[in-house]
């Protein structure tokens, strides 16, 4: 039995999460989570050489509230995980979902001629498979 090439670009989302300045507080960037109803924050580069950072409100939860840290004193850069591991947007998701669980990762940006372009998790690529 054949595979169907199905590619990253396929499954994954383009509508959860929001580009931000890591200079931005917590508390604003929970504000612009909550407006645009996102679970990822992206975070700019800051020249053509830097490297994407991302804020996910999991990380916000585990590193600014459970540590009981002012969330308007507390920068995204801080928190952020940077560089980010992206995947290619023409990726087979098979190989994602290895390169997921070699490096414990949950979801990546998904990249395209070096701009972010959706995100991709587990769920994403589950429902991928279901071919109608």
């Amino acid at each position: 039995m054949s595979h169907k090439l199905i590619q990253v670009k396929d499954a994954m989302t383009n509508n959860c999460y929001q580009f931000a300045d890591g200079m931005l507080t917590v508390l604003e960037g929970i504000k612009l989570a909550k407006k645009h109803k996102v679970k990822a924050l992206i975070i700019n580069k800051r020249d053509e050489h830097d490297e994407y950072g991302i804020v996910m409100l999991a990380d916000i939860a585990k590193q600014v509230i459970a540590q009981n840290r002012s969330p308007e004193r507390v920068n995204l850069y801080e928190i952020m995980a940077k560089p980010v591991i992206t995947v290619p947007s023409n990726m087979d998701v098979r190989y994602c979902a290895r390169l997921f669980e070699r490096f414990g990762l949950h979801t990546a940006p998904v990249m395209d001629n070096h701009q972010i372009i959706g995100m991709v998790d587990y769920t994403d690529m589950v429902l991928s498979q279901i071919i109608e």
